[in-house]
C-alpha cells in the first residue's frame, strides 16, 4: 500500500506509522530522515540542500521531492510505503502526485488520524522528561508516582522549550494553516480516509488496519 500519513502534531502518526510497518513489512519515508542522510551522505542532492540549510533558508520542494523520488525507487518500496511529514501543503500534493504519477506508483490511500485540539494540548504541554535518563511521562496521562521524579533514576522532570504552550500554540496554527487543506485536497481525490486517534494504542491500530483495509 502506498500512503500518506496525515494528522497534526501529538496526534499519534509516528506510533501508527510503525506499527504499520512492522506488520507490512514497507518503509517509512520522513523527508527530516531523507534531508540528513542526503547531507550526510554528501550526495548532490544533500549538497545542494545544505547550501540553503546554511543560509538558513527551507530546502526548496524541488530538492525535498528529488530526495523523495530517489528513495522510492529502492527495491524496500516497491510493495508500499509510507510518507510521513509530507506533504505539508497542497502545492506539494500536487507536485507529489505528478512525481508518483511519473513513477507509476500513485497512492492508494491518505489516512488522517483525527484528534480533538484540546487532547493535542494535553499530550504536548503535558509532556516531561528525565533530566538523568530521558524516560518521558505525560502529567495528564501517564504521571510519574512522585511529581517531577523519574520512577527510573530519581532525575529531576522538565518540560522542554517546544513543549510550551505557546510554542505548541504556534505549531498547531501552523497546522491548520498549511496542512489540514490537505484533508480537502485528499478528500477531492477520493482517497481520504479517517481515524480517531483517541484511545487505546492497539485499538486505534486496529481500526488503522481495518479502515485501510489490510
Amino acid at each position: 500500500m502506498r500512503l500518506v500519513l496525515l494528522g497534526a502534531p501529538g496526534a499519534g502518526k509516528g506510533t501508527q506509522a510503525k506499527k504499520l510497518i512492522e506488520k507490512n513489512n514497507m518503509p517509512q519515508i520522513s523527508t527530516g530522515d531523507l534531508l540528513r542522510a542526503a547531507v550526510g551522505e554528501g550526495t548532490d542532492l544533500g549538497k545542494e540542500a545544505k547550501s540553503f540549510m546554511d543560509k538558513g533558508e527551507l530546502v526548496p520542494d524541488s530538492v525535498v521531492l528529488g530526495m523523495v523520488e530517489e528513495r522510492l525507487q529502492k527495491d524496500d518500496a516497491r510493495n508500499g510505503f509510507i510518507l510521513d511529514g509530507f506533504p505539508r501543503n497542497t502545492a506539494q500534493a500536487e507536485a507529489l502526485d505528478a512525481m508518483l504519477d511519473k513513477l507509476g506508483m500513485p497512492l492508494d490511500a491518505a489516512l488522517s488520524v483525527d484528534v480533538p485540539l484540546e487532547d493535542l494540548m494535553k499530550r504536548l504541554t503535558g509532556r516531561r522528561t528525565c533530566k538523568g535518563c530521558g524516560q518521558m511521562y505525560n502529567i495528564y496521562f501517564s504521571a510519574p508516582a512522585t511529581e517531577n521524579e523519574c520512577e527510573k533514576c530519581g532525575g529531576e522532570l522538565y518540560q522542554r522549550d517546544d513543549d510550551q504552550e505557546a510554542t505548541i500554540q504556534k505549531r498547531l496554527e501552523v497546522y491548520q494553516e498549511q496542512t489540514a487543506p490537505l484533508i480537502d485536497y485528499y478528500g477531492g481525490k477520493g482517497i481520504l480516509k479517517s481515524v480517531s486517534g483517541t484511545g487505546n494504542i492497539e485499538e486505534i491500530f486496529n481500526n488503522v488496519v481495518s479502515t485501510l483495509g489490510l
